[in-house]
């Protein structure tokens, strides 16, 4: 094959239809526990968290939120991918080979926020959130409510989902009422699956009737295994979910194709690749339960 501009633009739009299919075919999970939030510049300052409105009776003026109360930053990064493609494999018109490695490149783009995303309910248990403490705690305290807890270390059985689930449905806010949070979906590594489908979908138990079936939904994550004892309940309902994906910029599939780029002069090498400006970080405590599992 005779390398020439026409030739070069031709492999760039058979690769980007190619990394667009895959883009689009993946199913990336953290949707369900993570609200996107567009980002327009380095960072985002996420002054509301901690504040839920809720109605009053109107007397008198109205009472306006503040929604300064705690200050939670979250700072974009930059994030890529890239392959190279042997000049000599374009002249050999073998380029075909290179369709996985294409393929993989969208992949990655589409998946790459459940690559942050789950990493940050293992690291819940040391890392801390709006309010100054772990997002998972035995010692949160907002405004007039009493302290109260969103963690355990009981390994996933039937009497721990309970007192998990009991735990988020009395919950109060900052004024000591009742948050009506219901959680909705029990997250586990693939070493609970089997366990947690049976809390969720079994009839019975041990003999008796499973009062927890169909609860919640189960969302099993491989990202979890490394941690194979850890669990999580969340409430995903709300308009605010209990994880934060925050975008700057959408993936893009980009190169370094011309013939006088430095890359293809030195080294014979193409360059492909996707890059994005994203981060990501923890929202409500309150929507959200997490157990290490390390104890029976």
């Amino acid at each position: 094959m005779i390398i020439n501009q026409a030739t070069l633009q031709s492999i760039y739009r058979g690769f980007k239809v190619i990394y667009n299919q895959a883009f689009q075919s993946a199913k990336p999970l953290y949707d369900q526990v993570a609200t996107t939030i567009p980002s327009t510049t380095k960072e985002e300052e996420y002054k509301w968290l901690g504040k839920v409105p809720r109605m009053r009776e109107w007397i008198g003026d109205r009472i306006i939120e503040n929604l300064g109360a705690y200050g939670y930053t979250i700072k974009n990064k930059d994030w890529e991918a890239t392959v190279a493609i042997d000049r000599n494999d374009i002249e050999d018109d073998t380029i075909g080979v290179y369709t996985p490695i294409i393929q993989s490149l969208g992949d990655s783009a589409a998946t790459h926020p459940d690559e942050i995303i789950f990493p940050l309910l293992l690291g819940g248990f040391n890392t801390l959130c709006y309010d100054g403490q772990y997002f998972f705690d035995a010692e949160h305290k907002d405004g007039d409510s009493p302290i109260q807890s969103n963690v355990s270390n009981k390994k996933l059985t039937p009497e721990a989902y309970g007192a998990a689930r009991a735990n988020m449905l009395s919950l109060l806010d900052e004024k000591g009422k009742p948050l009506n949070i219901v959680p909705n979906l029990l997250v586990v590594p693939p070493q609970l699956e089997d366990t947690a489908k049976q809390i969720l979908m079994a009839d019975t138990i041990n003999g008796t009737t499973n009062i927890y079936k169909g609860s919640a939904q189960l969302l099993m994550v491989p990202y979890l295994a490394t941690n194979p004892t850890a669990w999580f309940l969340l409430c995903t309902t709300k308009p605010v979910k209990p994880l934060i994906f925050q975008r700057r910029k959408q993936p893009e599939f980009v190169s370094m194709d011309k013939p006088e780029n430095e890359n293809v002069f030195m080294k014979k090498q193409f360059i492909y690749g996707v890059d994005s400006r994203d981060n990501a970080g923890y929202g409500l405590w309150q929507l959200a339960y997490g157990s290490t599992g390390e104890v029976a």
